[in-house]
């Protein structure tokens, strides 16, 4: 049917299906004579049962998503693994949705592929607005597509940073309409930062005649973000939509999901990959979703929204011991950020050092921001970078909900932040003491010290 299985199916089931679908491959024909350059032939036996002797990858030289006669099994594995995975973005609440493929690159390289798509569409425009975030692949994404990044500030909200659907607008007077290839907006984020005002921008594409392009890096389990994206596409124009398969379905790294609302405009990014393509990124999420199942995943969503709740409480309770404040960003369904504001009025040096102490008691993925970093990418400069803004009043730490979170993260790792708070405030006043005894003593008094 195309469809994820309601049930997932257990590891014999899959593997008997993979081999089956390997053998459909000439390489893997038993009277096989091969007299191209690329054959399928693999010198290793380990590499060869690594990809389940699945080694033609897909596409063909012209288009990613064509048949590839000669390797039948890697064509359907291909077409499967596309079908099902629009089948679960559906699930995950884009329920308009009409194509997506599976794109052997990660998040940023797969932007990049959609700017070129339009460049054919727009031969004159050369700008791309882009509402800022402080992440590096999605505006290098642009630069190596060959366009001019306008970068639009945000604006703080209590203590969310949002869109400036103002500034977007004005900024398209400005430049005029023709001359933008697109918006590029962003719906998964680090708070303060929270996703972008998806339908206001729809509105202002569709008016302005401008393709919309969407960063939905670790949005698909997030019913929000995917919420978002469904109703700018009812209520203006969205192109495309781009997701991580690693951040959205434990896979490893490599690759991403193209998907939109216009089946032809997909086909025509599809078809402007050059070459064939590695079939891993495809074979991975085929393997897992079928593993898991439409149920199976669904579970996982719900536990990650659990989860995001408790971590929040949980946060906040900690914070408030602390005398610090989780800050209130209601818009962002996924991360959470805490002021660091003891630590950096003692000591500026004091909340990096943190970043620092987290990291090296094994708490990765808690990102420590402090005030006023600059920051050149590609010869533009950011100031307070990592914050999303040029002065955020306050520095913070991050931590996120992300799928597959297991209450015992959450509990480890408000233990062994605590415990490094601790440690920072005292190091920090002892760090203003010395500063001020040094400071008070004079000539010889400074040298007997």
């Amino acid at each position: 049917k195309g469809k994820c299985p309601e049930d997932g199916w257990d590891e014999s089931t899959i593997e008997l299906f993979l081999h089956e679908l390997a053998i459909m491959d000439s390489n893997n024909f038993l009277g096989n004579c091969g007299v191209g350059e690329r054959e399928g032939r693999v010198a290793s036996g380990l590499v060869a049962r690594r990809h389940y002797r699945l080694i033609h990858g897909i596409g063909r030289s012209g288009d990613i998503s064509a048949v590839q006669p000669k390797a039948a099994g890697s064509s359907l594995l291909n077409k499967l693994t596309n079908s099902i995975v629009l089948d679960i973005i559906k699930l995950a609440g884009v329920r308009t949705v009409t194509n997506c493929f599976v794109v052997p690159m990660a998040t940023g390289m797969s932007l990049t592929l959609c700017f070129l798509t339009l460049r054919h569409k727009r031969p004159k425009a050369k700008y791309i607005i882009w509402p800022r975030i402080d992440q590096k692949s999605c505006f290098k994404s642009m630069i190596t597509a060959g366009f001019e990044p306008v970068v639009i500030e945000n604006v703080l909200e209590g203590d969310e940073l949002r869109t400036d659907i103002e500034a977007v607008e004005a900024k398209i007077k400005a430049l005029g309409a023709e001359n933008i290839l697109c918006v590029h907006s962003t719906t998964s984020c680090f708070a303060p930062r929270v996703p972008d005002r998806l339908e206001e921008l729809a509105v202002i594409c569709a008016n302005y005649d401008i393709p919309h392009i969407v960063n939905n890096a670790y949005g698909v389990q997030s019913s929000k973000c995917m919420h978002l994206i469904q109703q700018g596409a009812r209520v203006g124009r969205i192109d495309a939509f781009v997701q991580s398969l690693d951040k959205n379905f434990m896979v490893p790294v490599g690759g991403a999901i193209i998907a939109g609302f216009n089946e032809s405009f997909i086909q025509e990014i599809s078809k402007m990959y050059p070459g064939k393509a590695s079939a891993s990124p495809s074979l991975d999420v085929l393997i897992t979703l079928l593993s898991l199942g439409a149920n199976g995943y669904k579970q996982l969503l719900k536990e990650r929204k659990e989860m995001f709740s408790y971590l929040s409480s949980e946060l906040k309770k900690l914070a408030d011991n602390h005398n610090e404040r989780l800050l209130d960003t209601p818009h962002n369904p996924i991360s959470l950020a805490m002021s660091l504001k003891n630590l950096d009025e003692n000591n500026d040096a004091a909340v990096t050092q943190l970043g620092s102490m987290l990291f090296t008691r094994q708490v990765s993925g808690a990102r420590v921001v402090p005030c006023g970093s600059v920051q050149t990418v590609n010869n533009y400069t950011f100031k307070g970078f990592m914050s999303h803004a040029n002065d955020y009043p306050c520095a913070y730490l991050n931590a996120a909900s992300a799928i597959g979170i297991k209450k015992q993260d959450v509990d480890v790792f408000l233990k062994r932040l605590d415990k490094c708070l601790k440690t920072s405030r005292k190091e920090s006043k002892k760090g203003k003491v010395v500063n001020e005894i040094s400071n008070s003593n004079t000539g010889t008094e400074q040298l007997e010290d």
